[in-house]
């Protein structure tokens, strides 16, 4: 389970931590969405243990009822969360990579204003985040597997998997043939048999889909 050891550590010395995720980055169809979580500091060993006992843990080992739920309590317990996406559109225009690191920076500009002017540091899943604005570039800690030993970082995963779902279902009742409302976009069997039976739509990322088609 995640917990507060990297946290810990930087509260101590002055900083608000932002947790960072992405999810959908390996869809097939639909944004990419990125989660951006900052907690209070904790006063106390009791409220330490609070956030730690909740529940909160990677997005993926979580049943959508426990996900819900955790959200209201992020909300409740964090200076500040945020949620950025990057279209489908600039997707296959720039690709996956440069579309994670856009939202990703979006993310964190969105917590920076919330939170001036106190100082930040980031932690993210797997990997840095480029070219942020008025962040040093020491003030960020890339950590790999990062929601299953961070609770910001797992905090962000859980509030950007329940709006990208909840979108991907809304989507779904426009492009029913796609099942969207099950497999979320990703490539399920069915999806990919959907996809060759009815061709793509403009929400279907085009450059993952050359060896499906092709």
């Amino acid at each position: 389970m995640p917990n507060l050891q990297y946290e810990k550590k930087l509260w101590q010395q002055g900083y608000l931590v932002i947790g960072l995720d992405e999810v959908g980055r390996g869809s097939l169809a639909g944004p990419l969405f990125v989660g951006a979580v900052c907690f209070k500091i904790p006063v106390d060993k009791n409220e330490r243990l609070k956030l730690q006992r909740i529940g909160i843990n990677d997005s993926k080992q979580l049943k959508p009822q426990q996900r819900q739920k955790l959200v209201a309590f992020i909300q409740d317990n964090c200076f500040a969360a945020t949620i950025a996406s990057c279209p489908v559109s600039f997707i296959n225009k720039k690709g996956i990579v440069q579309a994670t690191q856009k939202a990703m920076r979006q993310a964190i500009a969105m917590i920076q204003a919330k939170t001036h002017p106190h100082k930040l540091f980031v932690l993210v899943d797997a990997f840095e985040v480029k070219y942020v604005c008025k962040l040093g570039p020491g003030n960020q800690l890339a950590i790999i597997t990062g929601d299953e030993k961070s609770l910001s970082i797992a905090a962000a995963s859980i509030i950007a998997k329940v709006a990208r779902d909840k979108l991907m279902r809304s989507l779904s009742r426009q492009y029913p043939a796609y099942l969207w409302g099950r497999n979320k976009g990703y490539g399920t069997q069915k999806h990919i048999q959907a996809i060759k039976a009815n061709g793509p739509t403009s929400l279907h990322r085009n450059l993952f889909l050359r060896k499906i088609l092709h």
